[in-house]
């Protein structure tokens, strides 16, 4: 049986932790996905606090960027301003839902310290808690529900909440991954699918096709033997291509690693590969996610000859 560590790094798989499979350097899939969260759910809360159009640019010019590690190395200072933000304004849902999403990121994709990791994951997903109580009452004290209890509460978050509702989800992924060895922590993966599930169901409105994207994911952490739904996966990866006119890189690549490989459908893993290695990487706002799905695409096509 695979071991449960070993699906948690698949959860996230093409963060510069991951091991699954494939092993490279590069951040992938974790940070794009919330750098574009990010733009959508917070710059305008910070750019109100910093300066017309300062956050909003910045943000711009991450997704622009065609060097990964330069984006590494200024998070840090981004972090610390949207820290600074948040103790002036505890409540401010918006700026909440901006730190979770990048603490997010950075701790799952950028830090190979586990320790580091766990504290940052663990920051990100108290501001996504915050973010989510601060937006709707029945999205307050969470995290030591039941699942019926937890199943209870957030199906009644309704859809002004959605985008905090996708941060608490993301975040709380962030966390579970940097805990991996602890079952505790484990415990909570039905709880964040349901949550993303029921996010689908009142409109995700700009991270929809995100959250199709991690229900992929989540579908396909398992074999169908052991548990795993690989079908509704396939549908869930389908649904985030189809949605972003077949032009989200990322998507391909996930769903080539988690469904193809998983299902052992080489012609699929290949194809879906070959065109995200054919697809042109300067596009505006996408740069960034495009360089990292290229370099992680290359290394699945790789080593398809040893894994099939």
């Amino acid at each position: 049986m695979l071991s449960t560590v070993r699906f948690m790094h698949k959860l996230f798989p093409l963060a510069g932790l991951a091991k699954t499979r494939v092993t490279s350097g590069s951040a992938g899939f974790l940070l794009p996905v919330i750098l574009a969260a990010v733009a959508a759910s917070g710059c305008s809360a910070i750019a109100s606090r910093a300066g017309a159009g300062l956050a909003n640019n910045l943000t711009t010019a991450m997704m622009e960027q065609d060097d990964p590690a330069l984006v590494r190395e200024a998070i840090p200072s981004y972090l610390l301003m949207l820290d600074s933000f948040i103790v002036s304004d505890p409540e401010n849902a918006p700026m909440l839902n901006a730190g979770g999403q990048l603490y997010a990121a950075y701790g799952a994709a950028f830090v190979t310290d586990p320790e580091r990791a766990r504290v940052l994951t663990a920051r990100a997903r108290n501001y996504g808690s915050r973010a989510l109580c601060a937006a709707d009452k029945y999205g307050c004290d969470l995290d030591s529900l039941s699942y019926e209890d937890f199943v209870a509460k957030v199906s009644k978050v309704g859809p002004k909440a959605s985008g905090e509702l996708y941060t608490y989800s993301l975040t709380s992924l962030a966390y579970i991954r940097a805990n991996s060895d602890d079952y505790v922590a484990l415990a909570d993966l039905p709880k964040i699918e349901f949550a993303m599930q029921h996010l689908l169901s009142i409109g995700a409105g700009l991270n929809q096709i995100d959250t199709y994207l991690y229900l992929g994911v989540l579908s396909t952490l398992r074999p169908e033997a052991l548990g795993g739904r690989p079908e509704e996966g396939k549908a869930y990866f389908e649904k985030a291509i189809e949605l972003s006119d077949g032009e989200n890189l990322p998507a391909k690549v996930e769903y080539a690693r988690s469904y193809a490989r998983l299902v052992y459908d080489r012609e699929l893993h290949d194809e879906l590969l070959n065109e995200v290695m054919a697809a042109p990487v300067q596009q505006s706002g996408k740069t960034l996610f495009n360089v990292m799905a290229q370099k992680q695409a290359a290394a699945l096509l790789a080593t398809a000859d040893d894994y099939f």
